[in-house]
């Protein structure tokens, strides 16, 4: 049985591929890339490394040829260009006669009011009008979406977000990785949607939590939506990234994110990483220079 992760050379898919490599053997992984030469370390390993680019169907149904599982990883970019990248793969894995498709979407991508949700809306609809058993990873937001906040209060400044008191179920990277690989390597899964959430905290607990790691007190500073937007674009972040990310403070300021639910723990078969220790390792990689 052939695994395949898109997106290997990201850091959610690599992560994925690092544990898939942990529970099935290196001849079923797979990953499909936009450049194989970034991914020579992992061909070295005994990985099947494959040529895909999400704006080339035909490369895509290549690389899905003989895929028992795949994982297409979402995309970047504005909502226009990954709803037309995700078709390519849908159209691509149904063009291979994929056995199963798992998708990274988005926590209640049905009915959540960002205006990221609407392209998982139609990705999670065009795989289940392929008729392809599929699980639907809805994924809730990255603690790392948060680095430059924790960057920022490590050096002494204030967290700062226009999302008020709304709660969010923040989960750290590693852990949503890991269900996804729980997803692929195992059974049970076939026309599953899981809702992969974190305990919901607002910014304020999040910067009592970034506290306690740095070891002094971390202000909130509480703005509306164009200040958040000024200082977004004062970091020079491309239009549609800063879109999204006060689009998502609007979000979360009405609730959109404070989603409770036991899936995660339910396929990890344990509790999810604290955001004190998610904290500690952006703290890390941040140092690092990762």
């Amino acid at each position: 049985m052939k695994i395949l992760t898109t997106g290997a050379t990201g850091h959610f898919g690599a992560k994925v591929v690092e544990l898939l490599l942990k529970r099935v053997p290196t001849e079923r992984v797979a990953v499909s890339v936009r450049d194989p030469k970034k991914a020579s370390a992992l061909r070295e390993r005994g990985v099947d490394v494959r040529h895909g680019d999400f704006d080339d169907p035909a490369s895509l149904a290549k690389a899905f040829a003989g895929v028992d599982r795949l994982l297409i990883v979402s995309t970047d970019g504005d909502n226009e260009t990954r709803l037309r990248q995700h078709r390519n793969a849908v159209m691509a894995a149904e063009h291979a006669g994929v056995g199963f498709i798992a998708y990274t979407s988005l926590i209640r991508a049905d009915t959540s009011p960002l205006a990221l949700a609407e392209v998982h809306r139609q990705t999670e609809a065009a795989i289940r009008a392929t008729g392809i058993p599929y699980c639907f990873l809805r994924n809730n937001w990255y603690l790392e979406n948060e680095a430059g906040a924790v960057e920022s209060a490590a050096n002494g400044g204030p967290v700062i977000t226009a999302a008020g008191q709304g709660r969010v179920g923040w989960v750290v990277r590693a852990d949503l990785a890991e269900a996804a690989a729980v997803v692929l390597a195992g059974e049970g899964h076939k026309n599953t949607v899981y809702e992969l959430s974190g305990r919901p905290q607002t910014y304020e607990d999040l910067a009592r939590i970034i506290g306690r790691v740095v070891g002094r007190e971390v202000p909130v500073r509480h703005v509306d939506d164009a200040e958040y937007e000024k200082m977004l674009a004062g970091l020079g972040l491309p239009g549609y990234l800063l879109e999204l990310l006060v689009d998502a403070q609007r979000a979360m300021r009405k609730g959109a994110l404070d989603v409770t639910s036991g899936d995660l723990e339910k396929l990890l078969g344990r509790p999810g990483t604290s955001l004190e220790e998610g904290v500690r390792r952006i703290l890390e990689s941040l140092a690092a220079g990762a």
